[in-house]
């Protein structure tokens, strides 16, 4: 599905707030974009899995109190810590009107796990003579009541109002990379048919989790061993996932121009669609988000969030290759690695750092689900 029909707005991107494994900020990732990296790879604390672990914030800067801090799970504090910088940005931050106005839309997974808890479960577990009882008996002992609390994937948007003083209403998307495309995409249509003036709309992902990298091995996503660029893991394919956060503060030109705002780039379009994953349905799902953007230049840059894993990764390069023959290509995961829900916001983000450092003039996005949906998105310099 795509916004295509309801573009009656131009939608331009004021604030960019990104914090990842190079670094925080608009100048650190506009040098990995020139310079094509290089990443920032551990591959022992995870031993076989390569993560891109994220780079030390100073979290008072954007989070003040302590209290808050604590409170928080990593993503949640990662994705905070975003947004804040999103809002220095696009320099609202002390702007009280503007934040009651401002729209929310927030990607998010799901709560952490207290590994320790699950650790000691489990391995009461096997000596247990009535296992169901003694499970039972502890997760509602052992389990801290706080702790499904702050699971709640909708927390980010309440702590990014608590703590950046944000009125406005917000709504939360979930379903791993899918949330993020319909979390711009949506964003991005609010604004352009007139429902919204002024948006904040990211995600964030925290990959230094066991219990994830679990997940997605159960399933056989992920890749083992050393780094290996996204669009050459057909040897040993797979997700090499990346701690990340990033948030854009979305606006209509009109606004953007009546307070002298600087623009990074222009969102044109952002569409989502979702195949049925047979041999060749994500190359043309691709190809036809990005067919719909019209004539792509020679001086076109396409960022892709592909996962790197087997397939689909070459489906999407075969797209780009088709749509762009001549644009130049990044994977978002050779920077930053794959960030799942905050994987398309951070590639929407590192497409309108590129435009706005002068890297191209104009930018397509693309992303594939590790297992379902499809999202495109198209930039030009502003």
């Amino acid at each position: 599905m795509s916004d295509m029909t309801m573009n009656r707005r131009d939608v331009v991107i004021t604030g960019i707030g990104i914090a990842s494994s190079l670094g925080e900020g608009v100048e650190v990732h506009a040098a990995a974009l020139a310079a094509g990296g290089p990443p920032t790879v551990d591959t022992e604390s995870f031993k076989p899995y390569p993560v891109h672990p994220l780079l030390a914030l100073e979290l008072d800067r954007q989070i003040p109190k302590k209290s808050d801090q604590r409170q928080m799970e990593p993503w949640q504090r990662l994705g905070v810590y975003a947004a804040g910088l999103a809002l220095d940005s696009a320099g609202i931050k002390e702007d009280a009107e503007a934040k009651s106005a401002l729209q929310v839309i927030v990607a998010a997974g799901g709560g952490e796990r207290d590994h320790a808890v699950d650790s000691a479960i489990l391995t009461g577990l096997r000596g247990a003579n009535e296992p169901g009882t003694y499970l039972n008996e502890h997760l509602m002992g052992d389990l801290r009541p706080t702790l499904f609390l702050a699971q709640l994937s909708n927390l980010l948007a309440g702590n990014i109002a608590i703590v950046h003083g944000v009125t406005g209403p917000s709504r939360t998307f979930m379903g791993e990379e899918q949330a993020g495309v319909d979390a711009i995409r949506t964003a991005h249509a609010r604004i352009a048919s007139g429902q919204s003036d002024l948006m904040l709309v990211g995600g964030a992902y925290n990959a230094e989790r066991r219990d994830m990298l679990l997940l997605f091995e159960l399933g056989g996503y992920l890749r083992q061993g050393s780094f290996a660029p996204v669009f050459a893991r057909e040897e040993a394919p797979g997700l090499i996932t990346g701690s990340a956060g990033a948030f854009l503060v979305l606006e209509s030109a009109e606004r953007a121009a009546a307070r002298g705002a600087k623009v990074y780039a222009k969102l044109s379009h952002a569409g989502a669609t979702r195949s049925r994953r047979a041999p060749g349905t994500v190359e043309s799902a691709l190809a036809g988000l990005v067919g719909g953007f019209g004539p792509l230049g020679a001086d076109a840059l396409a960022i892709s969030a592909a996962t790197g894993c087997a397939g689909i990764t070459a489906e999407e390069a075969n797209a780009l290759a088709k749509a762009a023959p001549s644009a130049k290509r990044i994977a978002a995961g050779d920077l930053v690695g794959h960030g799942v829900e905050a994987a398309f916001p951070v590639s929407v983000a590192l497409a309108a750092i590129a435009l706005s450092a002068g890297q191209a003039k104009q930018a397509v996005v693309t992303g594939a689900g590790h297992w379902r949906g499809e999202g495109a998105a198209h930039l030009v310099q502003a």
